[in-house]
């Protein structure tokens, strides 16, 4: 007699009976981490992408919500910024942002949480071998569609594009996919982990 494991996400280890209640609760919760996140943002000279703390927000959430959730948490992020809550880097709000230079890498996040948390509900978040090739894949995701936006909006040449908003941005990545890297194996090592 076989069943369905459940999706075994850090969410799902830690909150053994889900309701609506607490699932609104994480969005919630998720969205106010993504918009504080955001804040931590320091601008590049010469482009209008700053490094944010998002990409790491993305990351540890996308894996510890799971696909579905994760993706839900960054869209509802992006529809209550868009909307006109200081949400985005350095208090932006509002639809330019969504539609501006910035755009691509804010749907590419989008797509990022989907992505970690489709590998998380795989178990790939629970080891160094596996958890750093997924927080990789985020990081393709957000940047691929950030540069190729980029790219659209400013109606730049491909070196600038990739010297504005690939290039300041590779250091920081690297330390942000350690983190998460890092700290999601650890977690899992506290957690009771599902049979």
């Amino acid at each position: 007699m076989s069943t369905t494991a459940p999706v075994a996400t850090l969410r799902r280890a830690l909150i053994s009976r889900e309701t609506l209640t607490s699932q609104i609760a994480l969005v919630i919760g998720g969205v106010l981490f993504l918009g504080a996140m955001a804040q931590i943002s320091l601008p590049i000279p010469g482009s209008p992408v700053p490094v944010t703390g998002q990409t790491l927000a993305v990351l540890l959430l996308g894996s510890a919500y799971g696909a579905s959730l994760g993706f839900t948490t960054f869209a509802t992020y992006l529809a209550i910024g868009s909307a006109g809550l200081p949400f985005f880097a350095h208090g932006a709000h509002g639809f330019h942002v969504i539609s501006g230079a910035t755009g691509g890498y804010l749907v590419g996040m989008l797509l990022s949480s989907a992505i970690t948390g489709a590998l998380a509900g795989r178990k790939w978040d629970q080891k160094i071998a596996t958890v750093i090739p997924t927080m990789i894949l985020g990081n393709i995701a957000t940047f691929t569609l950030g540069l190729i936006w980029l790219h659209h909006v400013t109606a730049q040449s491909w070196s600038w594009t990739f010297s504005k908003g690939l290039t300041p941005f590779l250091f920081g990545e690297v330390l942000k996919i350690a983190i998460a890297s890092t700290a999601l194996p650890t977690l899992w090592r506290f957690v009771s982990k599902p049979e």
